[in-house]
Protein backbone atom coordinates (compact mmCIF):
# COMPACT_ATOMS: atom_id res chain seq x y z
CA UNK A 1 0.00 0.00 0.00
CA UNK A 2 1.26 3.44 -0.91
CA UNK A 3 1.74 5.90 1.96
CA UNK A 4 -1.18 8.28 2.45
CA UNK A 5 -3.19 10.12 5.11
CA UNK A 6 -6.40 8.56 3.78
CA UNK A 7 -9.60 10.55 3.39
CA UNK A 8 -8.01 13.49 5.18
CA UNK A 9 -5.75 14.00 2.14
CA UNK A 10 -8.81 15.02 0.11
CA UNK A 11 -9.88 17.77 2.52
CA UNK A 12 -7.61 20.65 1.31
CA UNK A 13 -8.51 20.42 -2.38
CA UNK A 14 -12.19 19.96 -1.48
CA UNK A 15 -12.12 23.10 0.66
CA UNK A 16 -10.36 25.01 -2.13
CA UNK A 17 -12.98 24.09 -4.73
CA UNK A 18 -16.01 24.72 -2.49
CA UNK A 19 -14.68 28.04 -1.17
CA UNK A 20 -13.77 29.21 -4.66
CA UNK A 21 -17.27 28.47 -5.94
CA UNK A 22 -18.89 30.24 -2.98
CA UNK A 23 -16.59 33.27 -2.57
CA UNK A 24 -15.37 33.58 -6.18
CA UNK A 25 -12.00 34.49 -4.70
CA UNK A 26 -9.45 31.96 -5.93
CA UNK A 27 -6.44 33.27 -4.01
CA UNK A 28 -8.27 33.42 -0.68
CA UNK A 29 -9.71 29.92 -1.20
CA UNK A 30 -6.33 28.38 -1.99
CA UNK A 31 -4.66 30.05 1.00
CA UNK A 32 -7.36 28.80 3.38
CA UNK A 33 -7.06 25.29 1.91
CA UNK A 34 -3.29 25.35 2.42
CA UNK A 35 -3.57 26.52 6.04
CA UNK A 36 -6.17 23.83 6.82
CA UNK A 37 -4.02 21.22 5.10
CA UNK A 38 -0.96 22.21 7.13
CA UNK A 39 -3.00 21.92 10.32
CA UNK A 40 -4.42 18.51 9.34
CA UNK A 41 -0.96 17.20 8.51
CA UNK A 42 0.04 17.79 12.11
CA UNK A 43 1.97 20.97 11.44
CA UNK A 44 4.90 18.98 10.10
CA UNK A 45 5.15 21.48 7.29
CA UNK A 46 4.48 25.03 8.51
CA UNK A 47 2.81 27.40 6.08
CA UNK A 48 6.00 29.43 5.55
CA UNK A 49 8.01 26.26 4.95
CA UNK A 50 5.32 25.06 2.53
CA UNK A 51 5.63 28.28 0.52
CA UNK A 52 9.41 28.03 0.52
CA UNK A 53 9.38 24.41 -0.69
CA UNK A 54 6.73 25.00 -3.35
CA UNK A 55 8.02 28.29 -4.74
CA UNK A 56 11.77 28.13 -4.14
CA UNK A 57 12.44 25.53 -6.81
CA UNK A 58 13.31 25.31 -10.49
CA UNK A 59 9.83 24.23 -11.63
CA UNK A 60 8.01 27.26 -10.25
CA UNK A 61 10.76 29.68 -11.28
CA UNK A 62 10.62 28.26 -14.84
CA UNK A 63 6.85 28.74 -15.01
CA UNK A 64 7.08 32.22 -13.46
CA UNK A 65 9.70 33.35 -15.98
CA UNK A 66 7.61 31.95 -18.83
CA UNK A 67 4.53 33.82 -17.64
CA UNK A 68 6.46 37.08 -17.26
CA UNK A 69 8.08 36.86 -20.69
CA UNK A 70 4.85 35.86 -22.41
CA UNK A 71 3.21 38.82 -20.67
CA UNK A 72 5.95 41.05 -22.11
CA UNK A 73 5.49 39.47 -25.55
CA UNK A 74 1.76 40.21 -25.52
CA UNK A 75 2.48 43.78 -24.33
CA UNK A 76 4.86 44.18 -27.28
CA UNK A 77 2.16 42.95 -29.66
CA UNK A 78 -0.30 45.45 -28.22
CA UNK A 79 2.19 48.34 -28.11
CA UNK A 80 3.18 48.01 -31.74
CA UNK A 81 -0.44 47.85 -32.84
CA UNK A 82 0.15 44.35 -34.22
CA UNK A 83 -2.91 42.91 -32.48
CA UNK A 84 -5.05 45.81 -33.73
CA UNK A 85 -3.65 45.21 -37.20
CA UNK A 86 -4.37 41.50 -36.98
CA UNK A 87 -7.91 42.33 -35.81
CA UNK A 88 -8.43 44.70 -38.75
CA UNK A 89 -7.23 42.08 -41.21
CA UNK A 90 -9.66 39.56 -39.74
CA UNK A 91 -12.43 42.20 -39.72
CA UNK A 92 -11.82 42.84 -43.41
CA UNK A 93 -12.69 39.21 -44.01
CA UNK A 94 -16.03 39.91 -42.33
CA UNK A 95 -15.75 36.92 -40.03
CA UNK A 96 -18.81 36.10 -37.97
CA UNK A 97 -18.94 34.32 -34.62
CA UNK A 98 -18.25 30.89 -36.08
CA UNK A 99 -15.31 32.15 -38.12
CA UNK A 100 -13.65 33.88 -35.17
CA UNK A 101 -14.09 30.81 -32.98
CA UNK A 102 -12.51 28.62 -35.68
CA UNK A 103 -9.61 31.08 -36.06
CA UNK A 104 -9.03 30.87 -32.27
CA UNK A 105 -9.14 27.07 -32.54
CA UNK A 106 -6.61 27.05 -35.38
CA UNK A 107 -4.32 29.43 -33.49
CA UNK A 108 -4.44 27.09 -30.49
CA UNK A 109 -3.62 24.09 -32.67
CA UNK A 110 -0.46 25.74 -33.99
CA UNK A 111 0.59 27.42 -30.75
CA UNK A 112 1.36 24.61 -28.31
CA UNK A 113 3.78 26.30 -25.90
CA UNK A 114 2.50 24.21 -22.98
CA UNK A 115 0.62 26.28 -20.37
CA UNK A 116 1.52 29.52 -22.19
CA UNK A 117 -0.64 28.68 -25.22
CA UNK A 118 -3.99 29.78 -23.71
CA UNK A 119 -2.44 33.04 -22.50
CA UNK A 120 -1.23 33.76 -26.03
CA UNK A 121 -4.43 32.68 -27.82
CA UNK A 122 -6.74 34.47 -25.40
CA UNK A 123 -4.78 37.73 -25.53
CA UNK A 124 -4.53 37.76 -29.32
CA UNK A 125 -8.16 36.81 -30.00
CA UNK A 126 -9.88 38.84 -27.26
CA UNK A 127 -10.69 41.92 -29.35
CA UNK A 128 -12.02 39.83 -32.22
CA UNK A 129 -14.16 37.71 -29.93
CA UNK A 130 -15.50 40.80 -28.16
CA UNK A 131 -16.48 42.36 -31.48
CA UNK A 132 -18.39 39.28 -32.59
CA UNK A 133 -20.06 38.91 -29.16
CA UNK A 134 -18.35 35.74 -28.05
CA UNK A 135 -18.38 35.48 -24.27
CA UNK A 136 -15.05 35.60 -22.49
CA UNK A 137 -15.93 32.21 -20.97
CA UNK A 138 -16.21 30.72 -24.47
CA UNK A 139 -12.88 32.22 -25.54
CA UNK A 140 -11.19 30.82 -22.41
CA UNK A 141 -12.68 27.39 -23.19
CA UNK A 142 -11.36 27.43 -26.76
CA UNK A 143 -7.90 28.59 -25.66
CA UNK A 144 -7.73 26.07 -22.81
CA UNK A 145 -8.94 23.10 -24.86
CA UNK A 146 -6.29 23.64 -27.52
CA UNK A 147 -3.46 23.78 -24.96
CA UNK A 148 -2.77 20.63 -22.90
CA UNK A 149 -4.88 18.33 -25.17
CA UNK A 150 -2.87 19.48 -28.19
CA UNK A 151 0.51 19.39 -26.43
CA UNK A 152 0.08 15.74 -25.50
CA UNK A 153 -0.84 14.74 -29.08
CA UNK A 154 2.24 16.17 -30.79
CA UNK A 155 5.21 13.76 -30.64
CA UNK A 156 7.76 16.60 -30.52
CA UNK A 157 6.70 18.39 -27.33
CA UNK A 158 8.11 18.19 -23.83
CA UNK A 159 4.90 16.42 -22.79
CA UNK A 160 5.49 13.53 -25.18
CA UNK A 161 9.17 13.26 -24.29
CA UNK A 162 8.26 13.07 -20.63
CA UNK A 163 5.59 10.44 -21.22
CA UNK A 164 7.64 7.99 -23.23
CA UNK A 165 10.60 8.55 -20.90
CA UNK A 166 8.50 7.12 -18.06
CA UNK A 167 7.94 3.92 -20.07
CA UNK A 168 11.63 3.07 -20.45
CA UNK A 169 12.53 -0.10 -18.56
CA UNK A 170 8.92 -1.17 -18.00
CA UNK A 171 7.88 -4.57 -19.34
CA UNK A 172 9.57 -5.25 -22.66
CA UNK A 173 10.38 -1.56 -23.27
CA UNK A 174 14.17 -1.53 -23.05
CA UNK A 175 15.17 1.87 -24.44
CA UNK A 176 13.85 5.27 -25.54
CA UNK A 177 13.43 4.14 -29.15
CA UNK A 178 10.96 1.42 -28.14
CA UNK A 179 9.26 3.81 -25.71
CA UNK A 180 8.89 6.44 -28.46
CA UNK A 181 7.36 3.80 -30.72
CA UNK A 182 4.85 2.93 -27.98
CA UNK A 183 3.94 6.60 -27.58
CA UNK A 184 3.38 7.02 -31.35
CA UNK A 185 1.07 4.00 -31.39
CA UNK A 186 -0.83 5.39 -28.41
CA UNK A 187 -1.56 8.82 -29.97
CA UNK A 188 -4.64 7.63 -31.97
CA UNK A 189 -5.99 6.07 -28.74
CA UNK A 190 -5.52 9.20 -26.64
CA UNK A 191 -9.25 9.69 -26.91
CA UNK A 192 -9.70 12.40 -24.30
CA UNK A 193 -7.20 14.73 -25.96
CA UNK A 194 -8.50 14.03 -29.48
CA UNK A 195 -12.17 14.39 -28.54
CA UNK A 196 -11.50 17.56 -26.53
CA UNK A 197 -9.90 19.25 -29.53
CA UNK A 198 -12.61 17.94 -31.87
CA UNK A 199 -15.42 19.07 -29.56
CA UNK A 200 -14.09 22.63 -29.57
CA UNK A 201 -14.26 22.66 -33.36
CA UNK A 202 -17.78 21.22 -33.42
CA UNK A 203 -18.95 23.72 -30.80
CA UNK A 204 -17.30 26.55 -32.73
CA UNK A 205 -18.98 25.50 -35.98
CA UNK A 206 -22.34 25.20 -34.27
CA UNK A 207 -22.63 21.46 -34.94
CA UNK A 208 -22.99 20.98 -31.17
CA UNK A 209 -25.02 23.53 -29.26
CA UNK A 210 -23.75 25.09 -26.05
CA UNK A 211 -25.14 23.62 -22.86
CA UNK A 212 -24.92 24.12 -19.11
CA UNK A 213 -23.30 27.25 -17.66
CA UNK A 214 -21.67 28.02 -21.03
CA UNK A 215 -25.10 28.34 -22.67
CA UNK A 216 -26.15 30.76 -19.91
CA UNK A 217 -22.98 32.80 -20.46
CA UNK A 218 -23.66 33.03 -24.19
CA UNK A 219 -27.31 33.92 -23.58
CA UNK A 220 -26.26 36.63 -21.13
CA UNK A 221 -24.06 38.18 -23.78
CA UNK A 222 -26.84 38.08 -26.37
CA UNK A 223 -29.44 39.44 -23.94
CA UNK A 224 -27.45 42.00 -21.96
CA UNK A 225 -24.37 42.53 -24.18
CA UNK A 226 -22.14 41.81 -21.18
CA UNK A 227 -18.87 40.05 -21.96
CA UNK A 228 -18.58 38.90 -18.35
CA UNK A 229 -21.14 38.29 -15.61
CA UNK A 230 -21.86 41.14 -13.18
CA UNK A 231 -20.76 39.12 -10.16
CA UNK A 232 -17.57 37.80 -11.73
CA UNK A 233 -14.11 38.81 -10.54
CA UNK A 234 -11.80 39.35 -13.50
CA UNK A 235 -8.06 39.18 -13.38
CA UNK A 236 -6.79 42.68 -12.47
CA UNK A 237 -5.33 44.42 -15.49
CA UNK A 238 -2.43 46.81 -15.81
CA UNK A 239 -3.02 50.26 -17.23
CA UNK A 240 -4.03 50.23 -20.87
CA UNK A 241 -1.01 50.12 -23.11
CA UNK A 242 -1.07 53.07 -25.49
CA UNK A 243 0.36 52.76 -28.98
CA UNK A 244 3.33 54.79 -30.10
CA UNK A 245 3.36 56.31 -33.59
CA UNK A 246 4.89 53.31 -35.37
CA UNK A 247 4.08 52.12 -38.83
CA UNK A 248 1.77 49.16 -38.55
CA UNK A 249 3.74 46.10 -39.51
CA UNK A 250 1.64 43.03 -38.73
CA UNK A 251 4.07 40.61 -40.36
CA UNK A 252 7.20 42.03 -38.70
CA UNK A 253 5.69 42.61 -35.25
CA UNK A 254 3.27 39.69 -34.96
CA UNK A 255 3.44 36.98 -37.63
CA UNK A 256 7.23 36.70 -37.79
CA UNK A 257 7.78 36.63 -33.98
CA UNK A 258 5.00 34.04 -33.59
CA UNK A 259 6.49 31.75 -36.23
CA UNK A 260 9.95 32.33 -34.79
CA UNK A 261 8.70 31.27 -31.37
CA UNK A 262 7.20 28.12 -32.87
CA UNK A 263 10.23 27.40 -35.05
CA UNK A 264 12.77 27.73 -32.24
CA UNK A 265 10.68 25.50 -29.95
CA UNK A 266 10.33 22.72 -32.55
CA UNK A 267 13.91 23.15 -33.77
CA UNK A 268 15.25 22.68 -30.25
CA UNK A 269 13.31 19.43 -29.99
CA UNK A 270 14.91 17.95 -33.09
CA UNK A 271 18.39 19.29 -32.26
CA UNK A 272 18.47 18.99 -28.46
CA UNK A 273 15.70 16.46 -27.79
CA UNK A 274 13.44 18.81 -25.83
CA UNK A 275 11.21 21.82 -26.51
CA UNK A 276 12.90 24.95 -25.10
CA UNK A 277 9.91 27.24 -24.61
CA UNK A 278 11.60 29.59 -22.14
CA UNK A 279 14.65 29.98 -24.34
CA UNK A 280 12.47 30.56 -27.40
CA UNK A 281 10.34 33.30 -25.86
CA UNK A 282 13.47 34.95 -24.41
CA UNK A 283 15.07 35.12 -27.85
CA UNK A 284 11.86 36.48 -29.41
CA UNK A 285 11.48 39.19 -26.73
CA UNK A 286 15.13 40.26 -27.20
CA UNK A 287 14.80 40.38 -30.99
CA UNK A 288 11.52 42.32 -30.77
CA UNK A 289 13.13 44.80 -28.38
CA UNK A 290 15.94 45.42 -30.87
CA UNK A 291 13.42 45.62 -33.71
CA UNK A 292 11.33 48.23 -31.85
CA UNK A 293 14.40 50.39 -31.28
CA UNK A 294 15.28 50.11 -34.97
CA UNK A 295 11.70 51.12 -35.85
CA UNK A 296 12.08 54.33 -33.87
CA UNK A 297 10.75 53.49 -30.40
CA UNK A 298 12.58 55.34 -27.64
CA UNK A 299 14.39 53.30 -25.00
CA UNK A 300 12.26 54.82 -22.21
CA UNK A 301 9.06 53.80 -24.03
CA UNK A 302 10.43 50.29 -24.60
CA UNK A 303 11.26 49.97 -20.91
CA UNK A 304 7.74 51.11 -19.92
CA UNK A 305 6.17 48.55 -22.25
CA UNK A 306 8.37 45.80 -20.80
CA UNK A 307 7.28 46.72 -17.27
CA UNK A 308 3.60 46.89 -18.33
CA UNK A 309 3.91 43.31 -19.61
CA UNK A 310 5.23 42.20 -16.23
CA UNK A 311 2.35 44.00 -14.50
CA UNK A 312 -0.15 42.10 -16.63
CA UNK A 313 1.47 38.81 -15.60
CA UNK A 314 1.32 39.46 -11.84
CA UNK A 315 -2.33 38.35 -11.27
CA UNK A 316 -1.66 34.95 -12.81
CA UNK A 317 1.60 34.65 -10.86
CA UNK A 318 -0.28 35.36 -7.64
CA UNK A 319 -2.79 32.57 -8.28
CA UNK A 320 -0.02 30.13 -9.22
CA UNK A 321 1.95 31.15 -6.13
CA UNK A 322 -0.83 29.73 -3.94
CA UNK A 323 -1.82 26.87 -6.27
CA UNK A 324 1.67 25.34 -6.23
CA UNK A 325 1.80 25.04 -2.40
CA UNK A 326 -1.60 23.30 -2.44
CA UNK A 327 -0.34 20.85 -5.06
CA UNK A 328 2.76 20.14 -2.97
CA UNK A 329 0.64 19.72 0.15
CA UNK A 330 -1.57 17.20 -1.66
CA UNK A 331 1.56 15.30 -2.62
CA UNK A 332 2.87 15.33 0.96
CA UNK A 333 -0.49 14.11 2.30
CA UNK A 334 -0.61 11.31 -0.28
CA UNK A 335 -3.80 12.36 -2.09
CA UNK A 336 -2.83 10.54 -5.30
CA UNK A 337 -1.65 7.48 -3.35
CA UNK A 338 -4.98 7.31 -1.51
CA UNK A 339 -6.94 7.36 -4.78
CA UNK A 340 -4.73 4.59 -6.18
CA UNK A 341 -5.01 2.46 -3.03
CA UNK A 342 -8.81 2.69 -3.08
CA UNK A 343 -9.21 1.81 -6.75
CA UNK A 344 -6.29 -0.37 -7.88
CA UNK A 345 -7.54 -3.59 -6.26
CA UNK A 346 -10.78 -3.60 -8.26
CA UNK A 347 -9.16 -3.26 -11.69
CA UNK A 348 -9.38 -6.34 -13.92
CA UNK A 349 -7.95 -6.52 -17.46
CA UNK A 350 -11.41 -5.83 -18.93
CA UNK A 351 -11.78 -2.53 -17.12
CA UNK A 352 -8.08 -1.68 -17.04
CA UNK A 353 -7.99 1.11 -19.71
CA UNK A 354 -11.20 2.73 -18.42
CA UNK A 355 -10.14 2.35 -14.78
CA UNK A 356 -6.68 3.79 -15.39
CA UNK A 357 -8.19 6.74 -17.26
CA UNK A 358 -10.68 7.39 -14.45
CA UNK A 359 -8.02 7.19 -11.72
CA UNK A 360 -5.66 9.50 -13.60
CA UNK A 361 -8.48 11.97 -14.26
CA UNK A 362 -9.35 12.12 -10.55
CA UNK A 363 -5.71 12.46 -9.50
CA UNK A 364 -4.96 15.20 -12.02
CA UNK A 365 -8.11 17.14 -11.13
CA UNK A 366 -7.36 16.90 -7.41
CA UNK A 367 -3.71 17.87 -7.76
CA UNK A 368 -3.89 20.17 -10.80
CA UNK A 369 -0.84 18.60 -12.40
CA UNK A 370 -0.72 16.28 -15.39
CA UNK A 371 3.03 15.63 -15.20
CA UNK A 372 2.76 14.67 -11.55
CA UNK A 373 -0.07 12.30 -12.48
CA UNK A 374 2.02 10.78 -15.27
CA UNK A 375 4.92 10.20 -12.86
CA UNK A 376 2.67 8.51 -10.30
CA UNK A 377 0.42 6.48 -12.58
CA UNK A 378 2.63 5.33 -15.47
CA UNK A 379 4.94 3.14 -13.33
CA UNK A 380 1.81 1.47 -11.88
CA UNK A 381 -0.41 1.26 -14.97
CA UNK A 382 2.07 -0.14 -17.47
CA UNK A 383 3.22 -3.11 -15.34
CA UNK A 384 -0.44 -4.11 -14.82
CA UNK A 385 -1.01 -3.86 -18.58
CA UNK A 386 2.12 -5.86 -19.43
CA UNK A 387 1.15 -8.50 -16.87
CA UNK A 388 -2.26 -8.89 -18.54
CA UNK A 389 -0.74 -8.97 -22.05
CA UNK A 390 1.98 -11.51 -21.40
CA UNK A 391 4.73 -8.86 -21.50
CA UNK A 392 3.96 -7.85 -25.10
CA UNK A 393 3.22 -4.45 -26.56
CA UNK A 394 -0.31 -5.25 -27.65
CA UNK A 395 -3.48 -3.19 -28.01
CA UNK A 396 -4.18 -3.35 -24.26
CA UNK A 397 -0.77 -1.92 -23.33
CA UNK A 398 -1.11 0.82 -25.95
CA UNK A 399 -4.60 1.65 -24.65
CA UNK A 400 -3.37 1.87 -21.05
CA UNK A 401 -0.50 4.17 -22.05
CA UNK A 402 -2.99 6.42 -23.84
CA UNK A 403 -5.36 6.28 -20.86
CA UNK A 404 -2.64 7.61 -18.53
CA UNK A 405 -1.86 10.41 -20.98
CA UNK A 406 -5.50 11.40 -21.46
CA UNK A 407 -6.44 11.08 -17.80
CA UNK A 408 -3.53 13.28 -16.79
CA UNK A 409 -4.54 15.90 -19.34
CA UNK A 410 -8.09 16.04 -17.93
CA UNK A 411 -6.98 17.72 -14.71
CA UNK A 412 -4.51 20.01 -16.44
CA UNK A 413 -7.35 20.98 -18.76
CA UNK A 414 -10.03 21.87 -16.22
CA UNK A 415 -8.81 21.74 -12.60
CA UNK A 416 -9.11 25.12 -10.84
CA UNK A 417 -5.56 24.71 -9.49
CA UNK A 418 -3.99 23.89 -12.87
CA UNK A 419 -1.56 26.43 -14.32
CA UNK A 420 -3.03 25.94 -17.82
CA UNK A 421 -6.55 26.70 -16.58
CA UNK A 422 -5.25 29.81 -14.81
CA UNK A 423 -3.48 30.96 -17.99
CA UNK A 424 -6.68 30.53 -20.00
CA UNK A 425 -8.57 32.74 -17.53
CA UNK A 426 -5.86 35.37 -17.73
CA UNK A 427 -5.62 35.29 -21.52
CA UNK A 428 -9.38 35.71 -21.97
CA UNK A 429 -9.56 38.16 -19.03
CA UNK A 430 -12.40 36.30 -17.36
CA UNK A 431 -13.19 35.28 -13.79
CA UNK A 432 -11.20 32.12 -13.10
CA UNK A 433 -14.01 30.26 -11.37
CA UNK A 434 -16.48 31.22 -14.12
CA UNK A 435 -14.07 29.69 -16.63
CA UNK A 436 -13.86 26.48 -14.58
CA UNK A 437 -17.66 26.29 -14.15
CA UNK A 438 -18.43 26.82 -17.83
CA UNK A 439 -15.72 24.49 -19.15
CA UNK A 440 -16.12 21.61 -16.69
CA UNK A 441 -19.39 20.18 -18.14
CA UNK A 442 -17.74 19.99 -21.57
CA UNK A 443 -14.64 18.30 -20.15
CA UNK A 444 -16.73 15.82 -18.13
CA UNK A 445 -18.81 15.00 -21.22
CA UNK A 446 -15.68 14.19 -23.22
CA UNK A 447 -14.24 12.22 -20.29
CA UNK A 448 -17.44 10.16 -20.01
CA UNK A 449 -17.42 9.27 -23.71
CA UNK A 450 -13.73 8.41 -23.44
CA UNK A 451 -14.30 6.10 -20.49
CA UNK A 452 -17.16 4.32 -22.28
CA UNK A 453 -15.00 3.69 -25.34
CA UNK A 454 -12.18 2.40 -23.14
CA UNK A 455 -14.66 0.05 -21.45
CA UNK A 456 -15.71 -1.29 -24.85
CA UNK A 457 -12.05 -1.77 -25.82
CA UNK A 458 -11.34 -3.58 -22.56
CA UNK A 459 -14.26 -5.99 -22.89
CA UNK A 460 -13.48 -6.68 -26.57
CA UNK A 461 -9.88 -7.46 -25.69
CA UNK A 462 -10.97 -9.50 -22.66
Amino acid sequence: MLETMGWISLVPITIAIILALVTKNTVFSLIVACIVGVYLSGGQMRFTNLLLSALGNEDFIWVALNIILFGVLVAYYEKSGAIDGFTRIMNAKNLKRKGVQVVAWILGIFCFADSMSPLFVGSVMRKLSDRTKISREKLAYIADSTAAPVSVLYPFTGWSSYLFGLAVGVGCIEDRTQAFSLMLKAIPLNLYAILSVLMVLLISLGVFKDFGPMRLAEERLGRESELVADESVQMPEADEIKRVPMKERVFLNFVLPSFLLLGISIGCFFIMGSVKVLEAVTIVVILMSISFLCQGMKLQELNKTFVDGIKDAIPALLVLAVAYPLNLLSSQMGTANFIINVTSEILSPKVLPAGIFCICAIISFATGTSWGTFAIAMPLALPMAFNASGNKVDFLVISCFAAVAGGGVFGDHCSPVSDTTIMASMGADVDHIEHVKTQLPYAVTVATVTMIVYLVIGFLLG
